[in-house]
């Protein structure tokens, strides 16, 4: 889900971290009992060589965790949600931006990101976490456990966060309305004037060349080079 990662983006390894949560299925088309995996990105190379070079060798080149699962009961919006096991992806992913901010890298300089349930996971950390983060980058997902909120972020740092939400109109397991939902849930809990949200004709539950644009305008502007 990240094919623009090392394309034309620049920035200092010594002073940026940008962490990606993905999920994985094992049930074709849909993403119940999903496990969620973060790609840490930490040091590009030569933009013409268009890779990343990490701290170990690991899946597609980038360092890969395994912060467990947490299961989709359903997609309704009145369906039951996976409490114990969202909470616990979340703090495992806390653990994570702890580790770099004792590594030297300012949070502020941090951007999550995820696509589907890895974006639900990064909304969700962020608008609980008491580190001030870069942003966020939301695609194809929702905001779990939101009926938790506003008193589970009421003690966040990230009330001024800027979050690019981005959501394809053709989605079939994810569909556009709760990308509309959670636009404007997040409106009500951060500084609406910083939450943008970006629609896709005819995109399904993927990505698109203008999508990869949005997204890399988006950290070019929360990281620039210092």
């Amino acid at each position: 889900h990240w094919p623009w990662l090392g394309r034309g983006l620049c920035w200092d390894p010594d002073t940026t971290r940008e962490i990606y949560l993905s999920s994985r299925s094992n049930q074709a088309g849909y993403i119940k009992h999903g496990h969620v995996h973060a790609f840490l990105v930490r040091r590009p190379v030569s933009l013409d060589k268009k890779r990343l070079v990490l701290k170990k060798s690991s899946l597609f080149g980038l360092t890969t965790h395994l912060f467990s699962r947490f299961d989709i009961i359903g997609l309704q919006t009145d369906a039951e949600e996976d409490e114990a096991g969202i909470k616990q992806a979340s703090e495992n992913i806390k653990a994570l931006i702890d580790q770099e901010v004792k590594n030297g890298i300012p949070s502020h300089r941090i951007v999550l990101g995820g696509f589907s349930q890895g974006g639900a996971l990064s909304l969700y950390t962020a608008l609980t976490t008491q580190q001030k983060l870069g942003g966020v980058v939301a695609l194809s997902c929702w905001l779990p456990l939101r009926n938790s909120f506003p008193q589970a972020s009421a003690n966040s740092a990230n009330k001024e966060m800027n979050v690019l939400q981005c959501h394809g109109e053709a989605d079939p397991l994810v569909p556009v309305t709760f990308g509309c939902l959670t636009v404007e849930k997040l409106k009500t809990l951060c500084n609406p004037s910083n939450i943008t949200f970006k629609t896709y004709p005819r995109m399904p539950h993927s990505a698109c060349p203008e999508e990869m644009m949005d997204i890399k305008e988006f950290i070019e502007k929360q990281l620039p080079p210092i």
